[in-house]
């Protein structure tokens, strides 16, 4: 009952709010819309550690719940499919998502949330709004290669939920010094049923989107602007992709 994770939080307790959020949204998920999800057998064979997923980015919140969803699925013997029986047995307690600590900082909601696995870090780029110009923060890093080495993490290399936006090479930094095996989602329709935060429904009977990809083969010896590139380009957020859908 009182194991702790890598980052001293009570495993206990992370489960008590992995079950919580995960029973509420199911119902949004599920019910409410309606999931289309491809490639989650990939899943069940990936390695216990040192996996990053990579994706495009919709809404602060919903986006995360639903990779919750659908990796706890798949691990259950249910992949491409969303049930509530496997959220609710919290089956990987070693699942971290990257978040920019202002947006887990703000209230009591995000804060609770962020007991789910959040690793916070300072935005480099951005903050209250103002474009800044600050350096990575070491222990930033430190906590990413921390959750690596003890598990799977999911990252927003674009770090906003704008699409196309210009992805941030910390992602690409993280890649070549780690050497995670890089699985990458493409999610859609988020932005159309949830609000920017991902906590309130807008529209009903939408399709909830993720596909997830066969990893990445990556030269780790490659230069950051190249192994950026080819991560933008699998969640297909690069200029070839804006580019179609514009026309």
């Amino acid at each position: 009952m009182f194991k702790r994770d890598t980052f001293g939080q009570l495993i206990f307790l992370r489960k008590f709010v992995i079950r919580i959020f995960g029973f509420i949204t199911y119902f949004r998920f599920n019910r409410k819309n309606i999931p289309k999800i491809n490639g989650a057998e990939l899943i069940q064979d990936l390695q216990p550690e040192n996996v990053l997923f990579i994706s495009n980015h919709q809404t602060y919140y919903a986006d995360v719940a639903f990779m919750f969803h659908v990796i706890h699925s798949s691990l259950d013997g249910y992949p491409n499919k969303i049930k509530l029986k496997s959220i609710l047995k919290c089956m990987k307690t070693n699942f971290f998502f990257v978040a920019a600590e202002e947006t887990m900082q703000a209230g009591l909601l995000p804060k609770i949330l962020g007991l789910a696995g959040a690793i916070s870090i300072k935005r480099t780029w951005r903050e209250a709004g103002q474009e800044i110009k600050r350096k990575v923060d070491v222990k930033d890093t430190d906590n990413i290669e921390k959750a690596l080495n003890s598990g799977w993490v999911v990252t927003f290399p674009q770090g906003t939920t704008r699409a196309f936006a210009e992805g941030r090479k910390g992602t690409a930094h993280i890649i070549k010094n780690y050497k995670p095996v890089v699985v990458p989602i493409v999610i859609d329709g988020f932005r159309r049923a949830f609000d920017k935060k991902g906590l309130f429904l807008k529209k009903k009977n939408t399709e909830l989107r993720a596909t997830i990809k066969e990893p990445l083969t990556i030269n780790y010896e490659d230069n950051i602007e190249n192994i950026l590139n080819s991560v933008m380009d699998c969640i297909e957020q690069s200029e070839k992709y804006e580019w179609r859908s514009n026309h």
